[in-house]
């Protein structure tokens, strides 16, 4: 129990809270529109211009709810004790007091463990010294804490489930650097090895050359052993133990391998010059080819054709995927799904970007545009 509370205690604040947006101006009008509206049309409102006044005062709170949660639901707490106090038990009651239920919300999903629980702690004792003073029946304050604890749960699974999907996009992003950690690899050790081969040739030819040239050969030996051993290094590391992939890495000549007469029909076409592409590049154009023909056949309703284009000019090589499926559909994609995180991880890896969204007619496209001569990881 107590490591239970300690591990709440010391729960830090999600990062990147949103800021505000035009939804929650609206609300704050529709709110005041509303409270304006109880003033003047409902004469049974106890102590109807204060509650106004009072109300009015605390809708402002809902702006800074996500960026300042424990100030702002210290705020309209401690106001409407000290009104509670001075009429005598009489809180506020307008209707768009309800609104103010995101401050304990946006406490529990924005707010650090310690704020949660001094909040909760606040609310506890003010609760019973109400039923103490006479002020609440026991009725009414069981069932405002009913609904303060099943907002707060609300809340504590919205952020727990935020989280969760923090941690797998973590997961994709990783393991697409770990898929491209190995593409590089194998670029590099085949230079290198060409470096370590044609060392061991000099070193063969050394009787008819220089002593500073074999000299020189002889690091580069040296050298280019020491880089193969650290790369290998590096991927065992990055496999975390997992058997090495012996397969060649794929290439834009490979995407004709993704061609199907079958339906949905798939269309491959590339043009321009790609002779001089680097592996890396390569391999990168035929996995987001691949990943987004594997959705468009998963997700895409009534889809019968998925047209596979890739083009190159001096200075980037351009992929689009696109699918004549039915209008109106929302991908997995569009949410992000964790498929379309991975391909913009790799993209941006390599100085590209990748894009994905309906077209204007029917059907889903992705988009991604890599520089031609790549940029290092």
């Amino acid at each position: 129990m107590n490591s239970a509370l300690r591990s709440l205690w010391d729960e830090p604040r999600p990062p990147d809270p949103p800021s505000r947006v035009w939804r929650d101006w609206a609300l704050l009008g529709v709110l005041g529109a509303a409270l304006v509206l109880e003033g003047l049309f409902r004469p049974d409102m106890p102590w109807r211009v204060l509650s106004v006044v009072v109300v009015a005062a605390l809708l402002p709170t809902l702006l800074w709810r996500r960026s300042r949660p424990f100030p702002m639901f210290l705020a309209s707490f401690g106001i409407t004790a000290v009104v509670t106090l001075l009429t005598g038990g009489a809180a506020p009651s307008a209707y768009a007091m309800a609104g103010l239920l995101l401050l304990p919300y946006s406490l529990a999903r924005w707010g650090s463990g310690r704020e949660l629980v001094l909040g909760v702690g606040l609310v506890l004792p003010e609760t019973a010294l109400s039923v103490a003073l006479g002020q609440k029946s026991v009725a009414d304050a069981v069932g405002g804490l009913v609904v303060l604890f099943a907002t707060v749960t609300l809340a504590a699974a919205v952020r727990y489930r935020a989280r969760a999907r923090l941690r797998e996009l973590d997961q994709v992003k990783l393991l697409e650097r770990e898929g491209l950690a190995r593409d590089l690899h194998d670029t590099v050790a085949h230079h290198v090895s060409a470096m370590a081969i044609r060392a061991q040739a000099g070193l063969a030819m050394m009787p008819s050359q220089p002593e500073a040239a074999a000299e020189a050969l002889q690091l580069i030996e040296a050298e280019a052993a020491r880089a193969l051993d650290e790369m290998r290094a590096m991927v065992r590391v990055l496999r975390r133990d997992e058997p090495a992939d012996l397969a060649p890495n794929p290439r834009i000549a490979d995407l004709g391998k993704l061609a199907s007469r079958a339906r949905p029909f798939v269309d491959v076409t590339v043009s321009g010059d790609l002779d001089d592409l680097p592996p890396s590049i390569g391999s990168a154009i035929y996995r987001l080819a691949q990943e987004s023909v594997t959705n468009a056949r998963r997700h895409a309703r009534h889809v019968t054709r998925i047209e596979v284009r890739v083009t190159a000019d001096d200075t980037s090589v351009r992929l689009r995927v696109s699918d004549d499926g039915e209008p109106g559909l929302v991908r997995p994609a569009a949410s992000p799904g964790y498929g379309l995180a991975g391909m913009i991880e790799r993209a941006g890896l390599l100085g590209g970007t990748c894009e994905a969204g309906p077209n204007p007619g029917r059907g889903w496209s992705v988009t991604a545009v890599l520089p031609r001569g790549g940029v290092a990881a």
